[in-house]
């Protein structure tokens, strides 16, 4: 499920983005996806490519990884998101919460650290 009035275009943040095309309220369920789980040696294989900037840490230990459908890899990051990602290990899906009200027009964004990030903790593509 991805709401009708998300969006992906060219982003200033970097390649592409997503965005809405409608106000949206805080706490707004904006979309639902599917994951494909790589096991352990497989997440190892897609590090090495260009898919490893699209993927997602999964299961308790981390070792796993999941490549997420529908816009879910095309949110960029930003350390004071407007939206955030949920993991349902149980039944494989990503789920995008609002976290604010969001004007149209606005892209959506989500920490890549997840919720809870440890001071001073970078991204990958920052952590050099």
């Amino acid at each position: 499920m991805i709401l009708p009035s998300l969006f992906v275009a060219p982003s200033e943040l970097g390649g592409r983005g997503v965005f809405t095309a409608e106000d949206l309220d805080a706490g707004l369920l904006i979309e639902v996806s599917p994951v494909l789980i790589l096991t352990e040696e497989h997440r190892s294989i897609v590090e090495k490519t260009a898919l490893n900037n699209y993927i997602f840490a999964w299961g308790d230990d981390e070792k796993k990884a999941v490549v997420a459908w529908g816009y879910v890899s095309i949110y960029n990051h930003s350390y004071t998101p407007n939206c955030s990602y949920e993991m349902d290990m149980e039944d494989d899906w990503i789920r995008i919460v609002t976290l604010k009200p969001i004007s149209s027009g606005t892209e959506l964004t989500i920490n890549y650290l997840g919720d809870d990030p440890k001071p001073d903790e970078k991204v990958w593509f920052e952590a050099k």
